[in-house]
């Protein structure tokens, strides 16, 4: 992906002339693009769905988003994975069993015939041993190493079966590691033989497809995997097609290019009320959360009294009108409404309290008010939240200039690595994915993610301290309290006004049945023929 800026001023067309001629001109490209392929593919049975995202990485250990998780939940097997259906749970993948001795042990024995693909051999042991540890390896600097953290080692008992040996108990190994990205198992010979590191040509596979292709910002394609012992693939191929925008997505799967895709919040009352023909359309909870972060080392966001007019000054409510319709709702934090550490309100009220901002900006020395920037993605849902931030912070005497990215540039914003473009930001308007565990939410705010995800720079001991002690809390009442507490402080700081966890609206064609999470995500190496 491009790491170049793309920053400027928002000068706006019409909403609806913008919208249309972006969808009509990015859905004429995708079609050329696509069509051929499709004629050419003929007597295949293939699965076609849209990614938000293009893939990044097919090495689990340093994969770190959905859109590399959905291709390798496909293309490599763990000992559990995610179960289908409307509740959180899991099932036995590669796993004939595998049981919670203790606290700190968990012992496992593998299904026997688990293949790798190019002549790698079976899975074995020692492969989930090599796979686990890689990641919690600090040297190795895998970004998803956290997800490991308590892993003190895994013991080879015999061929087949381990003992998973954590340093303390890690409450959320059952829900965000094992069946998530840092569960995915790999081949030890297989990475060796590549150099220990590998990004968009996995060296061997092991689940019911196998990377085929990957034509960048195109598709990325798997195909049946002739080796998989489980219960078949019902696809020849599945192309995952990266298209950010919801809207172009649409039109591709009106002109019948994908087959499953999320839809965006905006056009969900039209086609729930009226659907394409032989299509089914669904609205999910959804685990994402969406906030306004302010920089803490920005100089003119160092005075707390400033970064609390901001807060006061954002109105949720219009936010989730213009830019959710309705669909949405308020968030109260981090953590959404049915996981442990939900709060049922936060600290200040959704609605803004235009006078309370600008009593706070006075006693702060701006009577005249200030002039401040927020930084966010080139999307519909995120630009018409930018614009109601920008006219009901006007109202508080907040003049706020909006500076639009693409993914690429945005998503390098707050990395220390990549320069010193991180003391540029002011607000910024974000959004993060989740798994069902608080802890997963919570990580990305701690001291040592400072300067990678932590944006706002946030650093408080109390926080710091919480977040460790419930990792391994096994009382679920005080564990959750941990987790209210710490959202808490998050609010408390000034830094987060936190806005909604969105919906998660999705549209299929009838003639499949997909495996989706609780939250409405695929689970596509279950995906089915209708």
């Amino acid at each position: 992906m491009s790491r170049s800026a793309s920053r400027k001023q928002v000068r706006f067309l019409p909403r609806r002339t913008f919208l249309k001629l972006s969808a009509f001109s990015s859905a004429l490209a995708l079609s050329s693009a696509l069509r051929p392929r499709i004629s050419l593919a003929k007597g295949k049975t293939i699965l076609k769905v849209r990614d938000y995202g293009d893939i990044t990485s097919l090495d689990p250990g340093i994969a770190s988003n959905l859109y590399d998780e959905n291709v390798n939940a496909c293309i490599y097997s763990k000992l559990i994975s995610y179960k289908p259906g409307n509740k959180w749970d899991w099932q036995l993948d590669a796993a004939e069993s595998v049981e919670q001795v203790d606290p700190t042990h968990i012992a496992f024995t593998l299904k026997k015939g688990i293949r790798f693909s190019n002549d790698f051999g079976e899975m074995t042991a020692e492969d989930v041993k090599y796979s686990f540890e890689r990641i919690a390896d600090p040297t190795f600097e895998s970004p998803i190493q956290g997800d490991w953290k308590p892993l003190d080692q895994v013991q080879v008992k015999d061929r087949y079966s381990g003992v998973i040996v954590l340093k303390e108990p890690f409450q959320a190994l059952w829900m965000t590691t094992l069946p998530y990205m840092a569960g995915n198992i790999v081949s030890k010979k297989a990475v060796e033989s590549v150099g220990g590191k590998y990004t968009h040509e996995p060296p061997a596979c092991s689940g019911p497809y196998v990377f085929k292709e990957w034509k960048p910002k195109q598709r990325t394609v798997l195909k049946r995997n002739e080796l998989w012992s489980g219960p078949a693939a019902d696809f020849d191929e599945i192309w995952i097609l990266p298209i950010d925008d919801e809207k172009t997505a649409e039109i591709a799967f009106e002109a019948g290019d994908i087959d499953y895709t999320r839809m965006s919040i905006s056009s969900f009352p039209k086609y729930s009320k009226n659907p394409p023909a032989n299509s089914t359309v669904k609205k999910y909870p959804s685990l994402y959360y969406v906030w306004v972060g302010m920089n803490l080392e920005n100089p003119k966001l160092q005075d707390k009294r400033v970064r609390r007019a901001v807060q006061y000054a954002v109105d949720v409510p219009s936010i989730l009108q213009a830019a959710y319709f309705g669909v949405a709702e308020p968030a109260t934090g981090i953590i959404p409404p049915g996981l442990c550490g939900h709060r049922e309100e936060s600290l200040i009220p959704p609605k803004a309290n235009i006078e309370k901002a600008r009593q706070l900006l006075k006693e702060a020395g701006h009577p005249n008010g200030i002039s401040l920037t927020l930084d966010a993605r080139n999307k519909e849902t995120y630009l018409t939240s930018a614009q109601v931030i920008q006219a009901t912070l006007a109202q508080a005497g907040i003049k706020l200039e909006i500076k639009v990215h693409d993914s690429g540039s945005f998503w390098s914003l707050g990395d220390d690595s990549k320069g010193d473009r991180w003391k540029d930001i002011q607000l910024v308007h974000n959004r993060f994915s989740s798994a069902p565990d608080p802890y997963y939410a919570a990580q990305w705010f701690t001291d040592d993610q400072i300067g990678i995800w932590n944006w706002e720079r946030f650093d408080d001991k109390e926080y710091n301290s919480l977040h460790e002690k419930a990792i391994s809390e096994s009382d679920r009442e005080k564990r959750c309290s941990m987790y209210k507490r710490m959202q808490d402080i998050m609010e408390g700081s000034g830094a987060y006004r936190f806005i909604t966890h969105e919906a998660n609206p999705v549209i299929y064609r009838n003639t499949i049945r997909p495996a989706l999470r609780p939250d409405g995500m695929p689970l596509l190496r279950y995906f089915e023929k209708a």
